[in-house]
């Protein structure tokens, strides 16, 4: 079987390590670190009377020469931290006593205690009197209830006495739902691991599979066409907002595709005339389905039964408003108001004293199309003026205009005081001089659609991509549709600004969309 090659089998088992590392990981996060927990270690064990190991006297001054009974004197530096993944509280301390832990010194005596906490953590302090339980005894420190942040810690210095270093050391105490343990201290020469022992084989075997895996790849013949290439000629029309992810995967198709030596074709006029023009050329195919695909901001007009949808995108539109006017949200029904001419001046909506211009695009425009249907939920006003900027027809209530493609809208817009107009959300991010408006207080993002609320911002549309029947399953064009569905063709389309109906979220609301 073709799949079973070498580069698949070792993918494949990358994939599986990968999964169940991720399943790994996941358990570990939701399972063990979940647990309240104290941990404590000790930091420093060393003698200031006689060497505790081996007996040796060590050069003593003052106190420590002075005082009886310290002659085998130890300082002991003793950390602890809530190591857990929640926060612990004064009532979380099990013991039925006033404190909540007790450390235990075997076979030696505690003389002093110092209590240190950092300066992030001051507030602990309050928490280390007499009142609270902080006392004393032979062997035994007793510590209060101290609430502990997730990270914070505290240390204790105890002067012992009694015996030597090295003896046992154990914090006693218990917390609801969790447990107190100890952990390993490093040494000033000690230095810890940077990645775990699990890590590091998980990491050596992943390294192992991808370095394999690279190896095929590099030595194996690539001089056949990849799987799913096609040749031939295609002609690709219709949308000219759409036309920047179609222009730039018509170039990575040939690239990737150089061995079939393919030819894509990008002639964009709108998206209506691209319906009239895919509908005329398959009435004139002698062999049913014409190498042509058009991309349309929307379903077909009624009237083309031949014609067979893809939905290959949701796009998201904006309206642009020329910087001169200040205003960067617009209530849907003044929206409406502005273009059936009933504001004719921006003052009327608190912006300046500047006249209204409405720069639209032509009527075989789908975007403009789905302005009408998703926005205005009407027709716009005929057109006026020529330039943008006078009226032809001095009676007319405001200055409206249309343009040929998205690129002139924008342009139109951005020099002329007073302009609005809508074009395709990531072609309104490029230019200076105009900015974009927020509907209703909804901002034009995908990423607001994709992950927020998919029914708030209201001028989008799913972008179709429509043959004349259903084109040879060896042919470019089915070739060329199949690839802007897969991760290359996923990835211009996301990085143009447009949501792939391919991707989870995008079917959903690809399927939901009328």
């Amino acid at each position: 079987m073709e799949w079973l090659s070498a580069e698949n089998i070792v993918a494949v088992g990358t994939a599986v390590l990968g999964v169940l590392t991720s399943a790994g990981v996941l358990w570990y996060e939701r399972r063990v670190p979940r647990r309240k927990r104290i941990g404590y270690r000790i930091q420093l064990d060393t003698p200031i009377g006689r060497d505790g190991h081996d007996g040796r006297a060590n050069v003593r001054l003052g106190w420590f020469a002075e005082a009886p009974g310290m002659e085998d004197a130890t300082l002991v530096l003793l950390r602890i931290e809530n190591d857990g993944s929640q926060s612990i509280d004064e009532s979380d301390y099990t013991r039925r006593e006033l404190h909540g832990l007790e450390a235990v010194f075997a076979e030696r005596t505690i003389r002093g205690v110092v209590v240190s906490v950092p300066r992030t953590a001051s507030h602990l302090m309050g928490h280390f009197t007499e009142a609270a339980g902080l006392r004393y005894d032979g062997a035994t420190l007793c510590i209060p209830r101290v609430p502990l942040n997730r990270g914070e810690h505290y240390k204790l210095l105890c002067v012992l006495s009694g015996g030597g270093v090295g003896r046992e050391v154990r914090l006693e105490g218990g917390i609801k739902e969790g447990d107190i343990k100890p952990n390993r201290s490093t040494t000033p020469d000690d230095k810890p691991p940077l990645f775990s022992r699990a890590a590091r084989v998980i990491t050596v075997l992943l390294t192992v599979c991808v370095v394999v895996l690279a190896g095929i790849i590099v030595v194996r013949d690539d001089s056949r066409p990849p799987m799913g290439c096609a040749a031939g000629e295609l002609r690709v029309i219709g949308s000219t907002a759409f036309a920047p992810v179609i222009e730039e995967l018509a170039d990575k198709y040939e690239k990737d595709c150089e061995a079939a030596h393919p030819t894509v074709t990008v002639d964009t006029h709108g998206s209506t005339a691209g319906i009239r023009a895919l509908d005329e050329a398959g009435a004139d195919a002698k062999d049913g389905s014409p190498p042509v695909i058009t991309l349309s901001d929307g379903p077909k007009p009624a009237g083309y039964p031949h014609l067979r949808e893809s939905r290959v995108a949701v796009s998201v539109f904006a309206l642009v408003l020329n910087d001169d006017v200040p205003l960067k949200n617009l209530k849907l029904t003044d929206v409406r108001r502005l273009y059936r001419g009933e504001i004719r001046n921006w003052k009327q909506l608190g912006g300046p004293d500047l006249p209204v211009r409405l720069v639209s695009r032509d009527a075989n425009s789908g975007t403009r199309q789905v302005f009408q249907r998703r926005v205005l939920e009407a027709g716009e006003l005929a057109n006026t003026s020529l330039d943008c900027v006078n009226k032809d027809t001095p009676d007319a209530a405001v200055v409206r205009c249309e343009l040929d493609s998205t690129d002139q809208v924008l342009k139109t817009v951005a020099k002329v005081p007073g302009a609005i107009g809508y074009s395709e959300l990531r072609a309104a991010t490029s230019l200076k001089g105009l900015h974009r408006l927020n509907l209703d207080g909804e901002e034009p993002s995908l990423d607001a659609l994709e992950h927020g609320d998919r029914d708030g911002y209201p001028y989008r549309e799913i972008e179709y991509a429509y043959t004349y029947g259903q084109p040879p399953a060896d042919s470019l064009a089915s070739s060329f549709l199949a690839y802007m569905s897969r991760g290359s063709g996923q990835d211009v389309i996301r990085t143009h600004g447009h949501l792939p109906c391919a991707t989870p979220e995008g079917l959903r609301i690809c399927g939901e969309d009328p």
